[in-house]
């Protein structure tokens, strides 16, 4: 590799390791507080909590990674190219090869990275995640037993602790039960424990009463010194497992079981989710080469309404979404899947002909002029928020 090759490729690489760092971190968060409820309502420890947010990690890479190359390659080579560095490669009769090859090489590894998390680490640790969730949300003590908290086990079952004693006791425990059509149970107990009688989670209540409703209408009241309730069916239904077609492995997409309800169901979601996997991971490819075709050119960007980065990314969220919308379609209709799979080759293609031509690539006037408009508008509505708040500060004081 030349000097020129690999000062691109360490400037690309840095800027590459920097916008994937951030934006995994964004997204990571925003995924990561959507499964907060894992410890505000199960009562989970900490380190379960961590184990979930970095089991999330795999499913995050493969969306973050090809954005971060579209970003790093497309600033790079509009620093360069305002920095002159491009006319100077160009005027050293360089071929434009010398450019495109480290981005090339950059992009090809970001693919490869894709290809490995999508199809060898994301699926194995969705399914150990699944397996945390479903331990936790099994622990009828931490999930269903909250202080003060009216919970519902299950359809006309519902459960509320007055608070938690020590030694695992449980003090003013009200269950209502309607699961029996015409038949109202409501029990009050004022001290009780979970226990496990062979395999049993039971709600041992003792010294309260039972009111019992028939459809008749009659109310009995029975009074009880210990009762055994059974919770055991709730706990059998949090352990059981329902792995979706993106928890699963590529070799079980390959060869699903017959059996397997959600594919007797849904046959097509597996079927998308198999050309999804062998398709995205050309992502980086194809941002890389949009990138080239937008700002890979040595010329001139002052006459450009608007920044090559940002024209950049704008092409590249759109051809994001054109995939995702041929995956939805793709679940009911399969011929859209091979729209999805081609989608990312296409731009490709598309991109190899505005670089091959010497073109650069530029959207439409009218999209142009309205994303200038959107970035004053909002500029003019910050700069007015800035000046407000000066002004109130200064008052305040």
């Amino acid at each position: 590799m030349k000097v020129v090759e690999r000062y691109i490729l360490q400037r690309a690489l840095v800027l590459f390791l920097g916008a994937l760092a951030w934006t995994l971190a964004i997204v990571w968060t925003t995924q990561v507080l959507a499964r907060i409820d894992l410890v505000t309502d199960s009562g989970q420890s900490a380190l379960t909590f961590f184990k979930v947010a970095t089991l999330i990690i795999p499913s995050v890479v493969p969306i973050v990674v090809p954005f971060s190359v579209v970003v790093a390659v497309a600033q790079t080579l509009s620093v360069m190219n305002t920095d002159s560095e491009l006319v100077v490669i160009n005027a050293a009769g360089a071929s434009r090869l010398m450019v495109a090859r480290p981005v090339l090489l950059l992009a090809l590894c970001a693919s490869i990275l894709c290809f490995v998390v999508h199809n060898g680490v994301d699926p194995y640790a969705r399914q150990k995640n699944r397996e945390l969730v479903a331990s936790a949300r099994a622990d009828l003590l931490s999930l269903v037993i909250q202080e003060g908290t009216f919970r519902k086990v299950e359809d006309g079952l519902f459960l509320q602790v007055g608070e938690r004693l020590p030694d695992n006791q449980l003090g003013g425990i009200f269950v209502a039960d309607s699961r029996e059509e015409g038949v109202d149970l409501v029990y009050y107990a004022k001290r009780g424990a979970i226990v496990d009688r062979k395999d049993e989670k039971v709600l041992l209540m003792s010294d309260g009463v039972v009111h019992r409703k028939t459809p008749s209408g009659e109310v009995s009241v029975i009074h009880f010194t210990s009762y055994a309730f059974d919770l055991s069916a709730f706990s059998a239904d949090a352990e059981r497992q329902t792995l979706l077609p993106k928890d699963q492995t590529t070799t079980y997409l390959l060869n699903p079981d017959p059996n397997d309800s959600i594919f007797q169901h849904e046959p097509g979601a597996y079927r998308t989710e198999l050309f999804k996997r062998f398709s995205d991971w050309l992502f980086p490819i194809t941002f890389a080469l949009i990138a080239l075709a937008v700002a890979g050119d040595a010329r001139s960007h002052r006459e450009a309404r608007l920044h090559p980065l940002v024209t950049s990314i704008t092409i590249a969220l759109l051809t994001f979404w054109l995939t995702f919308f041929f995956e939805g379609k793709a679940k009911t209709t399969p011929i859209f899947n091979y729209a999805m799979a081609a989608m990312p080759i296409v731009m490709s293609l598309i991109c190899v002909w505005f670089i091959y031509r010497q073109k650069a690539m530029e959207l439409p006037v009218g999209w142009t002029d309205a994303l200038t408009e959107f970035g004053r508008t909002a500029g003019r509505r910050l700069s007015a928020l800035r000046a407000s708040l000066g002004r109130t500060r200064g008052g305040a004081a």
